[in-house]
């Protein structure tokens, strides 16, 4: 068995509202820095997260949204989201921002991060998960 533990960060709040979402970023982004086996998962209103075409002004706070698009230079390529999260939202993938890993393994390929799931698949993943960690 191996040493290297599996963390899956699960992301259930919309992105803005509560100091929720950006935690979770930035405890990804350390934990990542640190070469752990990184997993985000968003569900129910945590796939506003991935939201392409983020506008903060009217609230007058600032949009990390961009942020997300480092995940793949610190070797964070697994974003899961639930197919039902997104439907029951009226979303699909192609509402999401195009988030992209290059991958070392495939002469440095650039590759889709963003991975719809069922519920089920994500339960799957949670339960395959060593360290779970809810936002």
């Amino acid at each position: 068995m191996s040493d290297i533990k599996k963390f899956m960060y699960v992301n259930r709040k919309a992105p803005y509202g509560t100091i929720y979402a950006w935690e979770s970023l930035e405890v990804v982004l350390i934990g990542a820095a640190f070469e752990q086996d990184v997993s985000l998962a968003f569900v129910d209103d945590g796939v506003y997260q991935l939201c392409k075409g983020q506008d903060t002004t009217g609230l007058g706070i600032k949009n990390f949204s961009a942020t997300y698009r480092a995940l793949g230079d610190y070797d964070v390529s697994k974003l899961y989201v639930e197919k039902e999260s997104l439907e029951a939202r009226g979303l699909t993938l192609d509402d999401l921002m195009p988030l992209t890993y290059e991958d070392a393994d495939d002469d440095y390929a650039e590759k889709d991060s963003i991975r719809v799931v069922s519920s089920q698949e994500m339960a799957e993943l949670f339960e395959q998960s060593d360290v779970l960690f809810n936002f």
